[in-house]
């Protein structure tokens, strides 16, 4: 029992849970998830295909057959949970209602990851007030926490690694303490790294982290390598019996051949999209980023509590490891070498990375752990005064950027033109903000509604229900002749110009705590 009284701690879930998922129900559309929905109904189509005739051609020659469709099995009950409420509270297209309803799905996976993330930490400093609040300052970090409202790849992705990484501490202190492990232990991990490997195929480097953690467990009981398969021999067959059935049944292109996983890992190593992540101040390419990436994106995105602690390790390397507690002190290695190692990796094969970090946002939480215990070792005071401060600047950060807390940077950013050196609004959300700014202004002009509307693909979603019946994207508008109409761009900080002779109407954007210039996330025009 970790503790007797946790009503305070289960109340402060159950209220986080219902503003967030409140939340993601009334932010605007990613750019990425038409494209996400539609691998999932190809998948589907290939489903049914393969079931009545054995075979699904159309699957097998859809070029993004290979993206993984693992989260929609969690998603499509939320889907139809919450399409009529999100219909209802957003006045949205009824496709559109199914994109957003969701988001209820990744904020709820993600919370229940944070208690996941809970029991890690306990496991490693055994302090309870400690695991508290270092899980408050991760779920309140603006970062992820806008994320989770919306980002159906890289959340699930990243709440399945901190539950893998949960149940595999369990099998290295039964390995430890030499303690029989139980079948159903070994049923959650292989399920769940299956799982992962389902959402995105890199899921696999998993692994890398499973392999540290028995290399610094040989190094701390003085085992032999053989020994302990020899003695585990029926446990390695099961586990790895399990996962193969398991990402077989995850990952529908793998029916027809399980060896679809190696062109996978191939094929999404080097995804074929070059596009640049604007990085102080340069655009950066994909698929050939330099090794300075990471860093700079980790400096500029992490807080500044979590960067402090980082660099502390030499000052409590000593009381970390004078622990008397050494499962303690293999859990802290494994969360502390992972990022290093697999970052090292991802430099070497030279891994393409998108938009930010959203590719390795999977190791922030590994990094918040080592972090903040480092804090926390050095010196409780300091820990406590500074994750007060921590978490009353969070609360702010999150109510001035709403919806746009995704695009968070930390106090060092500050120093700099944010506009210029970053991305601002890569994925789109002001399309929701804007459409409304377009229905007010409408209103206002006596203008039919069969006037256009140039923007992203998502123009129509938060318009067609109040009769707007023309939309195109905004790459059109310099072919168009007819006038007026409405035009607006988002997006990306790399965009391309303004629309000629056109009057400004709106300027949507956000401003940060301590930061008095505005944040410019997107403009919307009219062209008359």
């Amino acid at each position: 029992m970790i503790d007797k009284n946790k009503h305070s701690f289960r109340f402060f879930f159950i209220i986080y849970l219902f503003i967030g998922t409140y939340l993601s129900l009334t932010t605007g559309i990613s750019h990425d998830e038409y494209h996400e929905q539609l691998n999932w109904e190809k998948n589907i189509e290939g489903i049914i295909s393969f079931l009545s005739t054995g075979e699904y051609k159309n699957l097998i020659n859809y070029i993004d057959k290979y993206h993984g469709v693992g989260f929609h099995y969690i998603s499509i009950p939320f889907q139809k949970l919450f399409n009529g409420i999100v219909y209802d509270i957003n006045d949205i297209s009824q496709y559109g209602s199914l994109l957003v309803a969701k988001h209820s799905a990744i904020f709820f996976i993600f919370t229940i990851s944070g208690y996941f993330y809970f029991l890690i930490n306990f496991k490693i400093s055994q302090n309870l007030l400690f695991s508290k609040i270092s899980t408050i300052i991760y779920l309140l970090y603006p970062y992820i926490f806008g994320h989770a409202q919306f980002n159906h790849k890289d959340i699930p992705f990243l709440s399945f690694w901190i539950i893998c990484s949960y149940f595999f501490l369990h099998i290295i202190e039964n390995l430890y303490l030499d303690k029989k492990i139980k079948i159903k232990l070994l049923f959650f991990l292989s399920f769940f790294s299956a799982y992962l490997v389902s959402i995105r195929i890199t899921g696999l480097i998993i692994f890398i982290q499973y392999f540290i953690g028995f290399v610094v467990l040989f190094n701390f009981k003085k085992i032999k390598f053989a020994n302990l398969i020899y003695k585990n021999i029926s446990n390695i067959f099961i586990t790895i019996s399990l996962f193969l059935i398991f990402v077989y049944f995850f990952n529908p292109i793998m029916w027809h051949n399980p060896f679809e996983i190696v062109n996978s890992l191939n094929w999404m190593g080097k995804y074929y999209h070059n596009i640049c992540t604007l990085t102080l101040g340069e655009c950066m390419k994909a698929l050939n980023l330099p090794s300075s990436y990471y860093f700079i994106w980790l400096f500029f995105k992490l807080p500044i509590i979590v960067i402090f602690g980082f660099f502390l390790f030499p000052f409590c390397e000593n009381k970390i490891f004078n622990n008397k507690d050494v499962l303690a002190q293999i859990y802290y290695l494994v969360f502390l070498i992972t990022p290093l190692l697999i970052i090292l990796i991802f430099i070497l094969k030279d891994v393409a990375i998108y938009d930010e970090i959203r590719h390795v946002m999977f190791l922030i939480p590994l990094i918040f752990i080592t972090s903040l215990f480092n804090i926390y070792i050095f010196n409780k005071k300091i820990f406590y005064s500074l994750s007060f401060l921590t978490l009353l600047f969070f609360i702010l950060e999150n109510i001035n950027l709403k919806p746009y807390q995704y695009t968070w940077l930390n106090s060092f950013a500050k120093f700099t033109d944010i506009e210029k050196n970053f991305e601002i609004d890569y994925w789109g959300l002001s399309n929701k903000n804007l459409q409304k700014e377009i229905f007010k202004d409408f209103q206002t002009r006596n203008l039919n509604k069969n006037i256009c509307v140039f923007g992203d693909i998502y123009t129509k979603e938060f318009l067609s229900n109040n009769n707007f019946s023309c939309f195109k994207n905004y790459s059109a508008i310099d072919a168009e002749k007819n006038r007026p109409f409405y035009a607006y761009k988002n997006v990306r900080n790399v965009k391309r110009s303004d629309p000629k002779d056109c009057e400004l109407i709106w300027n949507e954007g956000y401003k940060y705590t301590f930061y008095k210039k505005k944040i410019s996330t997107a403009t919307l025009w009219f062209c008359d």
